[in-house]
């Protein structure tokens, strides 16, 4: 028996919230060099950068593994600021017949953003844990690109 499921959660980051959709839908191969502890690498195996139907690889440590993960960017929505990814093969789909994250960024008034993510999945055993870590992945990361972001526009300041 398979059980559906999603996680949700919200935070708030400095940055504008187009630049940080920017990351996730044009630019995923840069979070490598970003949250470098966390992203190893992420590969473009079909399609292109920025563009809805592009397949991309994740290599990654999550729990202390290192794992990987091929996903398709399904939509990018730049007036919501929203990219969602289809994991089609790797480490998540020992788990899980279906997982699609879903990242969406919110301008808040006075500055900064909300970001938004949504995590929906069907596992394939009762048995398996919801993925509450991974989630929590996808936070830190976050955080990560937050950071990035904005000693980049303090760079771009001072310069």
């Amino acid at each position: 028996m398979t059980v559906h499921g999603k996680m949700e959660i919200d935070l708030e980051i400095r940055a504008p919230a187009d630049r940080f959709h920017n990351v996730f839908s044009c630019r995923p191969h840069h979070i490598s060099n970003i949250s470098t502890d966390k992203i190893h690498g992420v590969d473009l195996h079909d399609g292109s950068w920025g563009k809805a139907g592009c397949v991309i690889s994740w290599s990654y440590t999550h729990d202390g593994e290192t794992k990987v993960a091929k996903e398709v960017i399904e939509s990018i929505d730049d007036e919501k600021n929203s990219t969602t990814f289809r994991v089609i093969e790797g480490d998540l789909m020992k788990l899980y017949k279906n997982f699609v994250l879903i990242v969406h960024a919110t301008p808040k008034q006075g500055g900064g953003s909300v970001v938004h993510w949504a995590l929906e999945y069907e596992k394939l055993s009762e048995e398996e844990t919801e993925p509450y870590s991974l989630l929590q992945f996808c936070v830190h990361v976050s955080k990560d690109i937050d950071l990035h972001l904005m000693e980049q526009a303090q760079a771009q300041t001072q310069a």
